[in-house]
């Protein structure tokens, strides 16, 4: 049996000294506090939109700017609960991950026929981000720096060496004395670095600056808004009645961008499940740490087990440290309460130190948490109703940061009606098996992270749980 690096006993006075003094609030909208946009009262009168957005995240932000820039003559408003990327948008470690269907090996899975064109289409839509946010001036410090995946075990590292001969082009496969040359950790025995599939950003920058940009190109962007109820406004066909908590709205066509929160379409509330993901951010490193840490490529990194660890430097020297607990209160319920855990960032912070060994004594400024919206698929869904007067997209399973981009352009293209490459996939015609109601979904859930952790270790070796769950398309990890 393997046992895993980070069981490694780490001195409890240093995780103590390490989280002591961190502000309990995510870093990205506490940096960016000063260049969050203004839009003034929530929706107060009755209005009627050619298309309404309801969501303030990045699906439904760049839903609402598609919109304008396509047809700058629609009238379109866009409502979020309470601000602009407050929630995941404003939580996430700010990797823009070129991938679609998280990952080559879960595409390969699921559908092997147009693997080759999804991966086209992820790498298309990621090309076509960064164009945006160069053409539009967004200050998110984007960083094209690609994704490392790194090998902390034995198995792990064996299996990389194997893959080797399948890196050229745009991977590339490290040894451990070369993955450590790159990155100064004693734990790395072997890396393999995908220098396109992945970019950098400041999340919160860049949901600002979308807002901005909508803003500019005629959006009407009303936050303190939240949608209670969609009708339809009379017969099939007619406008659709947008509900808020002091008045409505009245639209032609809908899209809904609302993600981990409960679907406004009943009959997709048991297709995700919001599991609570865990983050710290350290205070700038110095001059000579960053020397020793090397790093100079600032790769995003993650580990290649099944609870995974990511992290990434940021634009003033940070490391961003997230992930391995995945963490599901039953109820499917979202709330505030369920984003404090102790017992997640104190083993958040072992791990770091794990690590990074010789960077014992650096503080944690920040920690928090967000709700991912999880699909049994690990990656988004799409679907109409209505007669296509809705469109809806979820389930982005920690990816919503690259693929709402092409999840916008799925919905708009399906609004219209257009017959197009982004909608013609199989992936993207078809939806995810739901989630059990309660108390199985709990069960189940639990079942399964317990056989993910033991997989870890036991060299990667999955029970008849997990493989019962790969037959059916089924999956959940962290």
């Amino acid at each position: 049996m393997s046992q895993l690096v980070f069981d490694s006993a780490v001195s409890p006075a240093a995780v103590r000294d390490a989280l002591r003094g961190s502000a309990f609030r995510p870093y990205w909208l506490d940096d960016a506090a000063g260049s969050a946009p203004r839009f003034g009262p929530g929706l107060r009168c009755p209005a009627r939109y050619d298309l309404v957005v309801v969501g303030g995240g990045f699906t439904g932000l760049w839903s609402a700017l598609l919109a304008k820039q396509r047809n700058p003559a629609l009238k379109v408003a866009l409502l979020e609960a309470q601000t602009v990327g407050w929630a995941a948008s404003g939580r996430n470690g700010g990797f823009v991950e070129a991938s679609l269907t998280h990952g080559r090996d879960n595409a390969l899975a699921r559908w092997p026929k147009e693997a080759a064109e999804l991966e086209r289409l992820g790498l298309a839509n990621l090309d076509q981000l960064e164009r945006t946010v160069a053409e539009l001036g967004i200050d998110c410090d984007f960083e094209r720096t690609g994704a490392l995946t790194v090998a902390t075990e034995t198995y792990q590292a064996e299996q990389m060496l194997a893959d080797r001969d399948a890196a050229g082009g745009d991977l590339v496969y490290f040894d451990g004395p070369q993955m450590r040359a790159e990155i100064n950790s004693p734990t790395y025995l072997a890396g393999v670095w995908d220098r396109r599939g992945n970019a950098l950003v400041h999340p919160a920058k860049l949901a600002f600056g979308l807002a901005n940009a909508c803003a500019e190109a005629g959006v009407d962007v009303f936050e303190h808004s939240a949608v209670r109820s969609l009708v339809r406004d009379g017969a099939p066909g007619g406008r659709v009645r947008i509900a808020t908590d002091r008045t409505f709205a009245l639209a032609d066509q809908v899209v809904l961008a609302t993600n981990v929160f409960p679907s406004l379409l009943a009959r997709y509330r048991l297709h995700t499940v919001p599991v609570y993901d865990y983050v710290l951010m350290t205070e700038p490193l110095s001059a000579g740490q960053l020397e020793e840490l090397g790093w100079h490529g600032r790769q995003g990194v993650s580990d290649a087990a099944n609870q995974f660890h990511y992290y990434r430097l940021t634009g003033d020297g940070r490391i961003l440290w997230g992930g391995y607990d995945a963490i599901y209160h039953p109820g499917r319920r979202v709330s505030p309460t369920q984003e404090v855990r102790p017992q997640t960032w104190a083993k958040l912070a072992a791990h770091f130190l794990i690590t990074f060994p010789w960077l014992e004594g650096v503080k944690f400024t920040h920690r928090w948490s967000g709700a991912i919206d999880t699909s049994t698929r690990f990656c988004a869904f799409f679907a109409t109703a209505w007669r296509d007067q809705v469109a809806y997209a979820a389930g982005f399973t920690g990816l919503g940061v690259g693929a709402s981009r092409f999840a916008a352009t799925v919905m708009l293209d399906r609004l219209a009606g257009i017959d197009s490459e982004a909608t013609r996939p199989q992936m993207v015609r078809e939806l995810p098996a739901p989630f059990p109601p309660e108390p199985f979904a709990t069960l189940g859930i639990e079942a399964t992270r317990w056989s993910i952790n033991r997989a870890d270790h036991r060299e990667g070796r999955r029970n008849w749980l997990l493989k019962g769950l790969d037959a059916l398309g089924l999956g959940f990890d962290s």
